[in-house]
């Protein structure tokens, strides 16, 4: 399937799991990982420029998001850092030639696995690049079991028919104020799995980075504060940090062009 005159989808197996991925332009290849509740789709602006500066960009769907097929179990970081192992295997068969090492680029939920995969497998990457990134878990877990039965107790209050019609906003509302809005939206399989995820904290794994890092952060950003891309600059040695002034949780739909740039900058380097 055609995307654009620029970039194909195409369909891959992995481990009995049919994957779904985005991949354009020629030359030095960069993983692009998407957050959590996102698809290779939030990233088609980005792709579609830096192919253009002889890049081989290549942006799959992770197991469970876009179109790609759901794990039949939950999954942890572990589990979708060797999933990259087996993409790029694939990947690798499928156009004949090793992609490997390539350039990793996480945002969010895929910063988070890429925190994880750089510290693991630091000789299959040039260098990494984070992007509004997860993967310190913020103090006070106690919070988020609250959270939780307010938003259960909430969901059963707006339910009566008096309130229903509020029920939607209030939820969004509700969702924003306390950042939980992929938590508490999940269901099944990921619900588990994204339980999972939040239960690690990977500020151990920072400084054991030794490749040549690139943070760049929204200073808008409300879902993972900025006040973590100091700590990450702090802990990771090798590392530079990009805050962009206008930008929130996702660069990628707020600054396209200037994140674009901001990467293809780093690449060269």
């Amino acid at each position: 399937m055609i995307i654009s005159q620029e970039i194909e989808e195409k369909q891959i197996l992995i481990n009995d799991l049919e994957i779904n991925y985005k991949i354009s332009g020629k030359g030095q290849p960069v993983l692009i990982l998407h957050g959590w509740g996102g698809s290779s789709d939030s990233w088609v602006q980005v792709q579609k420029i830096l192919a253009e500066k002889e890049l081989k960009i290549i942006v799959p769907d992770f197991p469970g998001f876009g179109k790609s097929r759901t794990p039949s179990k939950a999954w942890n970081v572990d589990s979708y850092v060797e999933w990259i192992n087996g993409f790029i295997a694939e990947i690798s068969k499928a156009y004949g030639e090793p992609i490997e090492p390539f350039f990793l680029l996480g945002h969010s939920f895929g910063g988070r696995i890429s925190i994880k995969f750089a510290a693991k497998y630091p000789g299959e990457i040039k260098a990494l690049i984070l992007c509004s990134s997860a993967g310190i878990k913020p103090k006070g877990e106690i919070n988020k079991k609250i959270f939780y039965y307010l938003a259960r107790i909430g969901d059963y209050l707006f339910s009566l028919k008096p309130l229903l019609r509020f029920k939607d906003g209030a939820r969004n509302k509700f969702y924003t104020l306390i950042r939980k809005k992929d938590y508490l939206k999940a269901e099944g399989v990921m619900r588990e799995t994204i339980k999972n995820v939040l239960d690690e904290d990977l500020s151990d794994f920072l400084p054991k980075i030794k490749n040549k890092t690139l943070i760049v952060w929204g200073k808008l950003d409300r879902m993972v504060p900025i006040k973590y891309a100091y700590i990450m600059k702090e802990k990771i040695p090798n590392s530079q940090l990009i805050v962009l002034p206008k930008a929130g949780h996702s660069p990628q739909l707020d600054l396209p062009e200037k994140l674009a740039e901001i990467i293809n900058q780093f690449i060269e380097t």
